[in-house]
């Protein structure tokens, strides 16, 4: 009875916050709009953002309203693409196990209408293409991936999509599976359509989505693309309340580190205290805190561990992830390279490997359907006996564990540029944001994956080159500090954890470009094509 009364209070007080921020919302946009200049001459800046948030404020929708205000601020037109009801299915409106329960759309355009009360709008409703409609139906799992139509990749465009919908990168080919891609693929030729049509009327001079990878705005920014317009990507950073803002793809997250860069004694003392609140597990990312405590690794396993000449952790990722597109340039997923790493055990029974999943894999509500737990089960790799396998809820410290370590295996996850900050050897397995300056062993193909590990494992010492830990240093306090913007003074966490509203004190002066530097390099950014970094450079 008490949880019942402690769920319901939540719930109450959770759509009285919500309530108390949409009005906020309604506040800001009025004074904003009542303050805009005059418009000056030339296009709007369009906006599209259909693919962070259903029924509340996350970071990235917060993101959106922050832009565009502050461009309204300093006279440039805006205007919003936004979804009524207009696709069948969208990724975070799909039910995995119901592929017939249709999105939530009612509950989605009530809070567009919250969070674009002022601003000049144009909904996008769902026409069926009855050709298209045709053209999938009886196609395969390859046909639907590999399907174009009127020379849009489609079939590209809305896969990441799926596969983040469904929690696995092999799709199944079975009658829900094709279901869902049917309508992934109309859904996105009706955004296509749309906005063809509003890019027509509206003549924008650039526009910015939400992160390009989810299928709506992966559409949208291919089309804008198409006709010569700049794009923005954004995605949430790792610092709170932090955006990344880029004219690539976000997540990506291409950066631009000037040659022979070296962070100053100030900078060195910000970042090592970062980094001693990361390994103590006193981190967020998204809102959402993985590690509620951090254990050490324990009597048992420094008892099986001295059995053995040397340990090597595997650091592994969530498979579904946007950033794995990205990653998979040496091998076609993560599992293949599993698979090599598994010829590396049964080839060095002297070598103890420790898997280590990402704490992501079972979340509640994003677990994963197709996951390194169940690798390992259907490999039989814990039969093994130098393996040890550590789950995603087993919150051991991956700190304490690389510093054991002879060197470390990851395929793209960021604790690799972490290892190699602590000076312990990394061989990376997909390409990682990380990877973009030297800070990591990283090879070009599978065979020389094979033979660079199999080198590392037998080596009695392993050189690395003298600039991967001071390179990991810089490329880390770039992403925290450099090219994040920070938004701390507008937002707060709302009780939903990875969402957002905005402070109460918040007031419209407070999107101009004067009054926040966060503000001045985001319109810089957009407008005249910047860095999107502080005017101090974050020092």
């Amino acid at each position: 009875m008490n949880q019942s009364i402690a769920r319901i209070t939540k719930g109450v007080q959770r759509r009285w916050l919500q309530a108390t921020n949409n009005r906020h919302i309604a506040r800001l946009a009025a004074d904003i709009e009542r303050q805009a200049p005059e418009s000056h001459s030339g296009g709007p800046v369009a906006f599209f953002n259909a693919s962070s948030r259903l029924a509340w404020m996350s970071q990235n929708a917060a993101f959106t309203l922050i832009s565009a205000w502050a461009l309204r601020l300093t006279g440039t037109p805006v205007v919003h693409f936004v979804c009524n009801a207009g696709m069948t299915r969208c990724q975070l409106g799909t039910n995995r196990l119901d592929p017939d329960e249709p999105p939530p759309c009612a509950v989605c355009v009530a809070q567009s209408k919250h969070l674009y009360p002022s601003a000049k709008i144009d909904w996008f409703d769902f026409k069926l293409d009855t050709d298209l409609e045709h053209a999938v139906r009886g196609l395969s799992l390859a046909e639907l991936m590999a399907f174009d139509w009127q020379g849009l990749p489609l079939g590209e465009l809305v896969l990441p999509s799926l596969r983040w919908a469904l929690r696995r990168h092999h799709l199944i080919e079975n009658p829900d599976t094709l279901y869902l891609f049917r309508q992934y693929l109309l859904s996105a030729w009706n955004v296509a359509a749309e906005f063809t049509r509003f890019l027509k009327e509206h003549k924008p001079q650039g526009v910015i989505v939400f992160n390009g990878i989810a299928f709506p705005e992966a559409v949208a920014r291919r089309l804008a693309q198409l006709r010569g317009l700049w794009v923005v990507t954004h995605e949430v950073g790792l610092q709170p309340f932090t955006g990344y803002f880029t004219h690539g793809q976000a997540t990506a997250y291409p950066i631009h580190i000037p040659p022979g860069y070296r962070l100053n004694e100030a900078q060195n003392e910000r970042l090592n205290h970062y980094l001693a609140e990361r390994m103590k597990g006193n981190f967020t990312m998204a809102g959402v805190r993985f590690w509620p405590e951090m254990a050490g690794l324990g009597d048992e396993f420094l008892k099986k561990a001295a059995g053995f000449k040397q340990i090597v952790p595997v650091f592994t990722n969530v498979i579904f992830d946007t950033s794995q597109s990205h990653a998979n340039v040496i091998f076609p997923h993560m599992f293949a390279w599993l698979d090599e790493v598994a010829k590396l055990m049964r080839s060095h029974p002297k070598t103890l490997f420790v898997i280590r999943a990402h704490p992501d894999e079972e979340r509640p509500g994003k677990a994963a359907d197709e996951s390194v737990a169940g690798w390992v089960e259907k490999n039989r790799i814990t039969e093994l006996p130098n393996v040890v396998f550590v789950n995603s809820s087993e919150y051991l410290s991956s700190y304490e564990l690389i510093q054991r370590s002879k060197f470390v295996l990851v395929y793209n996850s960021t604790i690799g540029l972490e290892a190699s900050i602590l000076g312990v050897p990394v061989l990376c397995g997909g390409k990682a944001r990380f990877t973009q300056i030297p800070t990591v062993f990283l090879p070009s193909t599978p065979e020389d994956f094979h033979h660079t590990a199999e080198k590392m494992i037998k080596a009695d010492q392993i050189e690395i080159p003298a600039d991967f830990q001071q390179n990991a240093r810089t490329f880390l306090y770039y992403q925290l500090f450099k090219t994040s913007l920070p938004f701390g003074n507008l937002l707060e966490p709302d009780l939903t954890p990875g969402f957002v509203r905005f402070k109460r004190e918040v007031h419209w002066q407070d999107f101009q470009t004067s009054e926040s530097e966060s503000i001045a390099a985001l319109v810089d950014g957009i407008l005249h094509n910047g860095t999107f970094q502080l005017p101090n450079g974050g020092d």
